[in-house]
């Protein structure tokens, strides 16, 4: 059972991770960030705490890409449409 939930973790921050490069602050502060958070919530054992942990780092990617897509949407339409 545990074994199941590290490998979730260790998932999602790779995804994280992966998806933290792009960060318009920059990938070392969005590393950084990501980090604190890990370890804050290291100590955690409860399995049904650490699933809600591991839903909130999912909603995260979830705006993480959204993010993106829009940030990409916008430098189409610049591309695209002349500014009035």
């Amino acid at each position: 059972m545990a074994s199941a939930l590290r490998t979730e973790v260790l998932r999602l921050y790779k995804t994280l991770l992966f998806l933290g490069r792009e960060y318009p602050k920059g990938a070392d502060y969005f590393r950084d960030r990501l980090r604190a958070a890990f370890i804050k919530n290291r100590d955690v054992s409860d399995p049904e705490e650490i699933r809600q942990l591991i839903s909130r780092g999912e909603y995260v990617v979830k705006e993480l890409e959204a993010l993106y897509y829009l940030r990409k949407y916008r430098a189409m339409k610049q591309r695209y449409y002349e500014n009035e």
